[in-house]
């Protein structure tokens, strides 16, 4: 049975093809088109997921959309008619979207579909699960547990902004849901837009901002109590009410009412690109400490509703709110799981791969597999390209590269580079699905050098300097470096440096401006520790990507640390890379030092210039 799951018309489209339950390719549309978070119809993740098969539209037995247009088109009317007259602009300007296009989502969808090949609708299914049902589906049977609590949280589907599902074989029971508009991925977004980051993609900057709020302050406290007093109320099972007196995003064309928040919080929206005070900081500490309260009330409730004891040991998670991996990791330090999964495309792309997961295991009646392993591949579900692939671009560009036939030879001599101090972009294999680059589509540096952040930051991705990097160490070496519970091969957890490796912070320390408190050395791998003493932890194991843990072994060979750094092949505002002409340019356009392309290997210095006609196009910043 072949089946392809989609997402698309919202953000992060994306496509998945499940074969006979094994999950054979998924990719996000935007790594196709380099729109980030694109939401068009993903054309060309699907050609992509029908060639990775070896085959033709008419072979697909289904297509599982990831949620039912309907439900949310009866949401949208519902809450205008119950927010009249507010929210007359934000219905004037969506409704001719769905009067012309989103209620025919059906047609469109079919007419797209037959764009790449003959799709019969009357005998090749099309299915419309729930948004959350294929959150819970992309987690759970995913995951290589027999028995699970499923929890999934993000900003809203139909109506459901986060569900309680039960998981037993190839089932799936809905246990419970918090409905629309209260709704903490929706609350954490619009924190995301008062600090001046842009929502659905900035809530990754608001975490990382939030270790520089000074966590024992009276500000942080008030701010705490200023959240919870006025802008929402959080019941004992994790369900939250939102004073909806605070927000806009229900029927209007923005997340907040801002004169009220600026008034309540004591000062003005943060403009984009606008300098970071310490009262931004300790406002996201506050709302990030609020959101870790309410996930870890959801998932313990949850863990109530358990049918047996073997079910209670295991936690599934996704949607957005899953990728939060410090709300993650409190879930995992309070010992209340025996394991957790994290579904690695936690958000809307991967409702593409639980739509097929479901339209297998649940419409089917098929059976699952909990024998493999990792049905993930370690996330490494995307296009692949051939050494004729990398040659042929190569040419174009007249880009000088030496070949390096040896595995051994090619990781020992960027390990050695990497020792040196020098950043090297790496591509290798299939590319990553989900928002991690996990050793494919990756970015790398020498996790000791104290000036490796900001040069990473500044230089190469092109981004604010305060956001952190992730180290990837190798699974067996985990316990050396940090205190950790898990193999976190999906850089999903954060864990506490170990305190042998911390160093004394000076006395003035907590006075100093937050920017300046990041460049204090605060271990001896000082690029990957957090303000807080924290790093977001990948995991590296042999099994799942040989050539990236060869790679850190020789490292570890040449140096005793057997971790760097590890960050997504791109640039700011651009999707990570696909294709090695898509990395081959990033590379000439950042301050990168080498590029290994396969078992190519390319210095900066030797390449010549780079024409303006191949510079890539203004990103957006995001």
């Amino acid at each position: 049975m072949n089946i392809i799951g989609i997402s698309a018309y919202y953000h992060d489209s994306a496509a998945a093809l499940v074969c006979d339950g094994k999950i054979i390719a998924a990719a996000q549309e935007e790594r196709f088109t380099r729109k980030k978070f694109d939401a068009s119809f993903p054309v060309n993740a699907i050609k992509y997921c029908l060639n990775s098969g070896g085959l033709e539209m008419d072979e697909i037995d289904s297509v599982v959309f990831y949620d039912k247009p309907f439900l949310k088109f009866e949401r949208l009317l519902e809450t205008y008619y119950n927010f009249i007259p507010s929210g007359i602009a934000s219905f004037v300007t969506s409704m001719p979207v769905w009067a012309k296009e989103k209620l025919f989502l059906k047609s469109i969808i079919n007419r797209e579909l037959n764009k790449l090949g003959s799709f019969n609708i009357s005998k090749q299914k099309l299915l419309f699960p729930s948004h959350h049902l294929s959150h819970a589906a992309s987690a759970f049977y995913t995951s290589s547990f027999e028995q699970a609590v499923i929890v999934t949280i993000d900003g809203v589907g139909e109506w459901t902004t986060a569900s309680i599902c039960l998981g037993q074989g190839n089932k799936l029971k809905l246990i419970k849901e918090l409905m629309f508009p209260h709704s903490v991925g929706l609350l954490y977004s619009s924190f995301t837009y008062f600090l001046g980051f842009r929502v659905n993609s900035g809530e990754y900057k608001l975490m990382g901002l939030a270790p520089y709020g000074e966590l024992s302050s009276e500000q942080v406290k008030h701010y705490i109590r200023l959240i919870k007093d006025n802008l929402l109320e959080i019941k004992n099972d994790g369900s939250i009410w939102l004073n909806q007196h605070f927000f806009s995003y229900a029927t209007g064309l923005r997340m907040i009412k801002s004169k009220r928040w600026e008034k309540l919080f004591g000062f003005r929206i943060r403009e984009p690109e606008g300098i970071i005070e310490q009262h931004h900081c300790d406002l996201a500490l506050a709302i990030q400490l609020v959101t870790e309260e309410i996930v870890k009330k959801m998932v313990f409730h949850a863990k109530t509703f358990a049918e047996s004891e073997e079910q209670s040991r295991y936690l599934c998670m996704a949607g957005g709110v899953a990728l939060n991996c410090v709300a993650n990791g409190k879930i995992l330090a309070e010992g209340w799981f025996d394991d957790i999964y994290i579904q690695p495309a936690a958000g809307d792309a991967g409702g593409a791969l639980g739509a097929a997961l479901a339209g297998y295991h649940l419409y089917a009646g098929m059976e699952r597999d909990v024998t493999r392993p990792d049905s993930m591949n370690g996330s490494f579900l995307g296009p692949e390209y051939e050494e004729k692939e990398i040659v042929k671009i190569l040419r174009r560009y007249k880009a000088p590269s030496r070949y390096v036939n040896s595995i051994g030879d090619l990781t020992t001599e960027v390990a050695r580079l990497l020792s040196e101090g020098k950043i090297v972009g790496w591509f290798q294999g299939r590319m990553e699905f989900g928002p991690r680059a996990l050793g494919n589509r990756s970015i790398l540096g020498d996790a000791r050098y104290p000036e490796m952040q900001k040069r990473l930051n500044l230089k190469i991705k092109y981004r604010e300097s305060f956001r952190p990097f992730a180290p990837a160490v190798l699974a067996e070496d985990k316990d050396i470096f940090f205190n950790l519970k898990l193999d976190s091969p999906y850089m999903l957890l954060i864990g506490n440096v170990n305190e042998v490796r911390c160093n004394i912070l000076p006395e003035n320390y907590y006075s100093l401006p937050p920017m300046e408190r990041l460049y204090i050395q605060r271990s001896d791998i000082p690029a990957v520790t957090h303000i807080d003493f924290t790093a977001r932890i990948q995991t590296v194991h042999k099994d799942t990507n040989e050539r990236f843990w060869q790679l850190i072994n020789a490292y570890k060979s040449l140096t005793g640390f057997g971790i760097i750094i590890n960050t997504s092949f791109n640039v700011r505002g651009e999707p990570i890379v696909c294709s090695p002409e898509d990395a081959y340019k990033c590379f000439m356009n950042t301050e990168m030092d080498y590029l290994v392309l396969g078992d190519f290997l390319l210095t900066k210095e030797e390449q010549p210039a780079f024409n303006e006609k191949d510079r890539q196009q203004k990103i957006d910043l995001d």
